[in-house]
């Protein structure tokens, strides 16, 4: 047996993650992967717990291997306004900062993997890959709020939830869902009420509501049990939305 499965058998958690080859450790060699190992422990969040606050010191950083984050921002009079939504293989955090700018919430029942504050600083430090990793993520998230702002800004209460709904259908492997009779079709669970919904989407519940039934009468959706909801037709879902499948898939 040559070392390298032996020592990636050796990894524990880190060498069967099911999101290593997605996430930013993607990119870091055995040795590396076996020293953030040491610093490395998964929690499991229910849905509606802080994972990360706003108004309190960061102590650490996470990787989502599971569930769904939502980030909120506390205004000044007590409101909060939910901001992005995270998924597996997603970073919580901002590296080099005492503080978070968001809290971070559990939007369904998560499993994270934490690094402690200052030792992930430090492999950063010592490890240029992961940090380039990081910095790339870090822009494509910054390209995905500056087309949250178009969606918000000019599109149409229907283009909103259609593309609402395909930013967690490309997720679909990743979110997961208990009951797919459709392997082929896109099935996944809302993680977000339609309150939050509407919060989210700068609409009313009742247009939220609106749009999820004309997009089931009109085939193009199905929705069991009021949560769950399977794409019966992708291309009209884009066209819809005024979205490009080739690039949500």
């Amino acid at each position: 047996m040559s070392a390298q499965p032996y020592e990636l058998a050796n990894l524990g958690r880190c060498g069967n993650c099911a999101i290593r080859h997605k996430a930013i450790c993607s990119v870091l060699t055995t040795d590396e992967l076996h020293r953030i190992s040491q610093i490395a422990h998964q929690r499991h969040i229910p849905a509606g717990q802080i994972i990360m606050s706003d108004q309190e010191p960061v102590s650490y950083f996470a990787n989502i291997i599971s569930g769904v984050v939502k980030l909120t921002k506390t205004l000044d009079d007590g409101r909060q306004q939910i901001v992005g939504l995270l998924f597996p293989p997603d970073f919580i955090g901002r590296t080099y900062s005492e503080l978070s700018p968001y809290n971070a919430e559990a939007a369904t029942d998560t499993t994270i993997c934490c690094f402690p504050h200052s030792s992930f600083e430090r492999l950063l430090d010592d490890v240029p890959d992961l940090e380039h990793r990081l910095f790339e993520r870090t822009l494509d998230e910054l390209d995905s709020a500056r087309d949250w702002m178009v969606l918000l800004g000019r599109k149409s209460a229907v283009e909103k939830v259609g593309s609402f709904l395909l930013q967690i259908a490309r997720r679909t492997d990743l979110v997961g869902c208990p009951h797919i009779d459709r392997p082929d079709l896109p099935v996944f669970k809302l993680p977000l009420t339609r309150a939050d919904m509407a919060d989210y989407l700068g609409l009313t519940i009742e247009t939220v509501s609106r749009q999820m039934t004309k997009l089931k009468s009109g085939k193009i959706i199905r929705i069991d049990e009021n949560t769950t909801i399977s794409v019966l037709d992708m291309e009209a879902l884009s066209d819809l939305s005024g979205e490009d499948p080739s690039e949500l898939l």
